[in-house]
């Protein structure tokens, strides 16, 4: 039996190529948070607001409050009616209190066919705004 001498092993080669990677890995993730690039995370806000229609020309929005509910300043609703209708675009009374309601009214009878689309955005006390309501009746 003849014993190669030039042969060399693959798994040095790999071994090296695998600790490069990983020390590039580990200096982009560093540089990361040295830079501040993982520093402007926003946190979620907990706030609930539900949406019923009430007939055909009308329904009621109910702010459900939340862990996060003393933080809201204020909401703005916009219903975009699935009749092609205009979309309407309201501001909710002040004071918010956990169990306020807001009635939206189309702009002609029968303006709330179903599927009507609801967004209801919240405005916070820190500057923030976060969509707490995005459904179809």
């Amino acid at each position: 039996m003849k014993i190669r001498s030039d042969e060399e092993a693959v798994s040095p080669v790999i071994g090296v190529i695998l600790m490069v990677a990983i020390v590039v890995i580990l200096a982009a993730v560093i540089a990361a948070f040295v830079f501040g690039m993982a520093g402007n995370v926003q946190t979620t806000k907990t706030v609930g607001v539900t949406v019923a229609q009430i007939n055909n020309s009308s329904m009621m929005e109910t702010f459900q409050g939340g862990k996060d509910a003393a933080l809201v300043m204020d909401l703005t609703s916009k219903v975009t009616p699935s009749d092609g209708g205009a979309e309407i675009v309201e501001k909710w009374a002040s004071p918010l209190m956990v169990g306020n309601t807001h009635i939206v009214r189309g702009i002609t009878p029968g303006s709330f066919t179903g599927r009507d689309h609801v967004v209801v955005v919240a405005n916070f006390t820190d500057g923030s705004t976060q969509v707490v309501l995005d459904t179809y009746t």
